[in-house]
């Protein structure tokens, strides 16, 4: 391990081991800074206290731009003290990613949190249609603007980092133009690869809303 590795160690969830990653910026000197739990604060503390005695692992970097050592730490370090920890949104690993690459992820929620986009919207009305068979006006009209208020948090959600990936794609498409100028293909590349992500990232957010708007319209009629 070396400073400005992003680390993590299996933590336990309701009594189950290896249930998911907590991660951290090793800073070098037996020190790490992540997202403490259960403070959820961006706290700079020993390695023993990160670990709390079980191993420690190291994420590999993907292929594309890592800033250098010293860099990672000091924009972890420029956290210190936050206190906005969100699990599907701003997480442990959110936070290291974005300390190394420059872009929040979580390879965590992304493979394993439940994505509307993978749920068929027909079988998700399903459940909420068959409940308002048989009931009432008053019931029936709770229960669709309960479904409706549950939608609008998820759109809400989702909506703002579908906005945030055009604006990204756009960033990384000026970035690789100027580094072609400056005959830098090296960082044309690297920005052309971030480029690619931001595309995938909104398309699946596309899928998402689209997918929450054929539900609306399910409970419009």
């Amino acid at each position: 391990m070396a400073r400005g590795d992003r680390i993590y160690v299996y933590r336990q969830l309701m009594n189950l081991d290896g249930v998911y990653q907590h991660h951290g910026i090793d800073c070098g000197e037996g020190t790490v800074i992540h997202y403490r739990k259960p403070s959820e604060v961006v706290e700079r503390t020993s390695f023993e206290v990160f670990s709390k005695g079980n191993p420690v692992y190291i994420q590999p970097d993907a292929a594309e731009f890592c800033f250098v050592p010293d860099v990672v730490i000091q924009r972890a370090q420029s956290r210190l003290g936050e206190h906005q920890y969100n699990l599907l949104f701003n997480n442990c690993e959110h936070f290291t990613t974005w300390c190394k690459t420059g872009i929040s992820d979580s390879k965590q929620v992304r493979e394993f949190a439940p994505i509307v986009s993978k749920l068929n919207t027909y079988n998700l009305f399903l459940p909420l249609e068959e409940a308002l068979k048989g009931t009432d006006r008053n019931n029936a009209d709770r229960l669709v603007d309960r479904a409706l208020v549950d939608i609008r948090a998820v759109w809400e959600q989702v909506q703002p980092q579908y906005k945030l990936a055009i604006e990204e794609v756009d960033s990384w498409q000026k970035v690789a133009w100027e580094a072609v100028k400056r005959d830098r293909e090296d960082l044309a590349r690297g920005a052309l690869i971030r480029k690619n992500q931001s595309q995938q990232r909104a398309k699946e957010l596309k899928e998402q809303l689209d997918h929450l708007t054929v539900l609306i319209q399910k409970l419009a009629r």
